[in-house]
């Protein structure tokens, strides 16, 4: 599901003057004119994805993300959130300005780190637009697997399916803190949906290709405030994109996606109308042994427990949930209220995201991960 990294793309061909719904509806036009040498990136049901390949862009497709997000254990003190999000944006210019330097693309790239002791919620980005060509050494997002840039912020794959290893770093001399990455497989990647296919919404057209990499094992070298450490943890990795992703009525929606104790994996969302009550809704379970379960719509139900408010934006966002699935009855909460990412000074964006414990009946934690929630400051428009 991710588009907060999703979210952060709503607002970015306005942010950069690339026009409103003018320039929406040639992004549209735009998104099935395929060059000559492009693979099929269209959305559709049945499409078998291949590996290394579908690791990499699918410049056909208006919106893309690579997302990565987990925790550092600090040894024995609260552990440290961090997420990393590389996304792209087919701007539909080309066809309005032709030539090889038009900006058809646009690359952006987000990072945030919770310092659960410290109570601290840091975030740095960077933006830039791209003609496309795969050549270019300084910025590019290529096709034949993970190989995404913009400057010095970068994230890439490498190895065999079995062993595959991601290595990235987000921050610069700007930034209030650097990071760098190394995401180690222990387990099969998941396909989310019905084998890679995720339903959006009740019409076809409302859905995305989209897997994800539980279980990571995680090597971090944390640069802030003239210090570096190196720590040690576990990551959950996603890979979507997609032509249309909110169907009418939506304003937002919810996501979770947990690395369970006992080696599982736990995805759910839901798309959120003004009312509160859900438009559409999906995910999966898989669990230690291997088994998987995927969720349909109306399986899932949130409810929430506990609302923080956010002094800057004014945004009521439930920070603790009841979560109902085919898997379960689970409680997320938040290790941290204040983890609102505010990019009204850049992107246009206000979203909240962060690191979450998953509690089960009895209240006893059973996994770590990340609680995503857009709409609740306003409605998002896609």
């Amino acid at each position: 599901m991710r588009f907060s990294r999703r979210a952060l793309m709503l607002s970015l061909p306005a942010a950069l003057g690339l026009g409103g719904a003018g320039a929406r509806s040639r992004a549209a036009a735009d998104d099935h004119t395929r060059d000559a040498d492009e693979d099929d990136d269209r959305i559709r049901d049945g499409r078998a994805l291949r590996f290394p390949r579908d690791h990499g862009a699918h410049p056909g497709a208006r919106n893309e993300w690579w997302y990565a997000t987990g925790w550092l254990d600090t040894g024995g003190a609260p552990p440290i959130g961090f997420q990393v999000t590389f996304f792209r944006h087919r701007t539909g210019l080309a066809e309005t300005l032709p030539g090889r330097l038009a900006p058809r693309q646009l690359l952006f790239a987000h990072a945030a780190l919770s310092d659960i002791g410290a109570q601290r919620h840091l975030q740095a980005q960077c933006m830039q637009r791209w003609s496309g060509d795969e050549a270019v050494r300084s910025v590019h997002a290529r096709r034949a697997d993970t190989a995404v840039r913009i400057g010095r912020w970068h994230f890439e794959r490498s190895g065999d399916e079995a062993g595959s290893r991601y290595r990235g770093e987000a921050g610069d001399g700007d930034a209030p803190f650097t990071l760098a990455l190394e995401l180690q497989a222990t387990q099969p990647l998941l396909l989310q949906g019905q084998l890679g296919f995720s339903r959006k919404g009740p019409l076809p057209t409302q859905a995305s290709h989209y897997y994800s990499w539980p279980q990571l094992r995680v090597q971090a070298r944390v640069g802030r405030a003239g210090t570096e450490r190196q720590l040690a943890g576990h990551a959950w990795l996603d890979h979507e994109w997609s032509h249309e992703y909110l169907p009418t009525g939506a304003v937002g929606w919810d996501w979770i996606g947990f690395n369970l104790d006992e080696g599982g994996a736990l995805m759910a969302f839901r798309l959120r109308r003004a009312d509160g009550t859900a438009l559409w809704s999906g995910g999966s379970h898989r669990d230690g042994a291997g088994r998987l379960r995927v969720f349909d719509d109306g399986d899932v139900r949130f409810t929430p427990q506990r609302i923080w408010r956010s002094a800057a934006t004014q945004a009521n966002y439930p920070v603790q949930w009841e979560i109902n699935t085919p898997a379960g009855r689970f409680t997320v909460r938040a290790l941290m209220d204040a983890q609102e990412l505010d990019g009204r000074a850049h992107s246009g964006t206000v979203y909240w995201e962060g690191l979450s414990d998953l509690l089960d009946g009895h209240g006893r934690r059973i996994g770590r991960g990340y609680l995503e929630m857009t709409g609740y400051a306003k409605p998002l428009a896609m």
